[in-house]
């Protein structure tokens, strides 16, 4: 096959060549299959297998990775789901058909919702599919363990199979669809493994070898093989490099940045304390609890918590309190069915129903707080408007607390010099900040050149809370998936952010690049980037600063 390079969204920085893996044949439902008097009970049997293979996955993962498959596992055992098997069941339909229909009439649903419901369309066939899979007495489906090191292009992926990958073997990655901010970018970042999204032009007939640049966001198809060995051999120098950084986070003219890691439990938040970071800048309290039917007590939460606090030793850590709702539902904390959930009752709004819910878990962090040799500060998301951040901050103060909110939504960035008149500090989450601005599905591959976050739309937002920080002399952090590309944290940095937060995994890359770099460096290439008129001339013109 000719050499053909493509081009998509990069999203993973990093350089991938090998063998093109694709992923297996998913399973197929017989059509003939004969009704059964007890479909809802094989059901729920084959459910419950799935749910705790998903649930020890998770168990044995970190961050993103782990989250997705808690949440994967929760939707398997989603009540609506069973109940529309069993009305399938009722009409004559066997087990594996009864599944699948009631999987298909539930994506037509959330296709219909549109927004983050449509989001989880993808998890809902892979649902389907491994649950047909256990009935049928079938292989679990999804991507296969290679032999050797191998590309892997697809349309997408479930988060279940990207969760699954072993990076020493699965080299890069590449799909037709998803954004820069879609499940399989996220825990490719995590994991480390060079990704590009959004190769709409991938063919389905696939060549023998591949490579993937997720720097470039370039897809070589049938590479020349010295080529493709120059690019590897250059890409491991630059990553030898950056594993030999200790930190602490500094520019190479000594400009202090605080490099720390997004946590969401005790076990990663051990993992991470691995790395050279000076603490936890986003702590995921909700993904402890995706599983649970009833609010956990103060004192059990006070344990939890403790314990991640325990990991950072007298680093920092940020909680982020319950960002519950949209996709990340909690059963404790159900706001009932909405039109648009990313619109909807989340995160700090669910206070406004279950202002309890609030009172317990800021009550359990003071009390996590004061067990503990952290600095431990606390933020709320989903806040809109200054009334919001004054009054999360009267109770956090009450405590002993150091009160902050989320820049997540346009509002909240436009007035951040009145919200920085009731909170000591803020975070940007980027993921959020881009999708409200934008008008733009993040998970949508289509308007992934829209949700990017190297738009300079975006990054003018970001410029417009760092300088208002910097007015009300306050700290302004990032903890979105913008911090954990190398070159877009330097810009950050010239943009005024004072702290980065990121998935553990890419904490050496983020430090050892901005190590590399001056601060009129970053300030020049923050000033290229928002002058560019789209993300791609954002990143070559950032390159040609960050490179003179």
């Amino acid at each position: 096959m000719t050499t053909v390079t493509l081009i998509g969204t990069p999203v993973v920085a990093g350089v991938g060549h090998g063998a093109v893996l694709v992923p297996g044949d998913r399973p197929a439902v017989p059509a003939d299959e004969p009704a059964r008097d007890d479909t809802p009970a094989v059901f729920a049997s084959a459910a419950a297998v799935v749910a705790d293979r998903l649930q020890e996955r998770a168990a044995l993962s970190t961050g993103s990775a782990s989250e997705v498959l808690s949440a994967t596992a929760a939707l398997v055992q989603d009540r609506g789901l069973a109940a529309l098997v069993a009305k399938h069941a009722g009409a004559g339909n066997g087990p594996a058909t009864s599944t699948s229909k009631a999987v298909d009439e539930l994506v037509a649903m959330f296709t219909a919702a549109g927004g983050v419901m449509a989001e989880r369309v993808t998890d809902l066939r892979d649902v389907r599919d491994r649950v047909v899979a256990e009935i049928l007495g079938q292989p679990e489906p999804g991507v296969g363990v290679p032999t050797q090191p191998s590309v892997l292009l697809a349309d997408d992926l479930a988060p279940a199979d990207t969760a699954g990958l072993d990076p020493t073997l699965v080299v890069g990655i590449a799909v037709r669809l998803g954004g820069p901010t879609s499940h399989t970018a996220i825990i490719a970042r995590q994991l480390g493994i060079p990704c590009v999204v959004g190769i709409v032009d991938l063919p389905q007939e696939l060549p023998a070898t591949a490579l993937v640049d997720g720097g470039t966001g370039e897809v070589v198809l049938s590479p020349d093989a010295d080529a493709a060995r120059t690019r590897v051999e250059a890409d491991a120098v630059r990553r030898s490099a950056d594993a030999a950084w200790e930190g602490p986070g500094r520019t190479a003219d000594g400009h202090a940045v605080q490099v720390l890691a997004n946590v969401q439990d005790a076990a990663g938040a051990e993992r991470a304390a691995q790395e050279p970071v000076e603490g936890f800048g986003l702590y995921r309290t909700e993904l402890s609890f995706l599983d649970r039917p009833s609010e956990p007590s103060v004192q059990e939460q006070t344990s939890i918590y403790a314990a991640v606090m325990e990991a950072a030793g007298a680093g920092k850590v940020v909680v982020r309190t319950l960002d519950a709702g949209s996709d990340k539902p909690l059963a404790f904390a159900d706001m009932g069915s909405e039109a648009n959930p990313a619109l909807g009752v989340r995160g700090l709004r669910v206070a406004r129903r279950r202002p309890d819910l609030l009172a317990h878990q800021l009550d359990a962090v003071a009390a996590a707080a004061d067990a503990t040799e952290a600095d431990v500060w606390v933020m709320a998301p989903m806040v809109s408007v200054p009334s919001e951040a004054a009054a999360f901050a009267a109770q956090c103060r009450e405590r002993g607390l150091v009160p902050g909110v989320m820049v997540e939504t346009p509002s909240a960035a436009l007035l951040a010099d009145r919200v920085l008149e009731h909170v000591d500090f803020v975070s940007i989450g980027t993921n959020d900040l881009s999708q409200y601005t934008f008008a733009a599905d993040r998970m949508s591959a289509e308007l992934g050149d829209l949700t990017d976050p190297w738009q300079p739309g975006l990054l003018v937002l970001v410029e417009a809370v760092a300088r208002a920080g910097e007015r009300a002399g306050k700290p302004v952090g990032v903890c979105g998936e913008a911090a954990a590309d190398p070159a877009l944290a330097c810009v950050l940095v010239g943009l005024g952010v004072t702290s980065l937060s990121c998935a553990a995994g890419a904490v050496r890359p983020v430090g050892a690049r901005l190590a590399s770099v001056t601060l009129a460096q970053c300030q020049e290439a923050a000033r290229a980037a928002v002058a560019a008129a789209d993300p791609t001339a954002a990143r070559a013109a950032v390159a040609d600063v960050l490179d003179a």
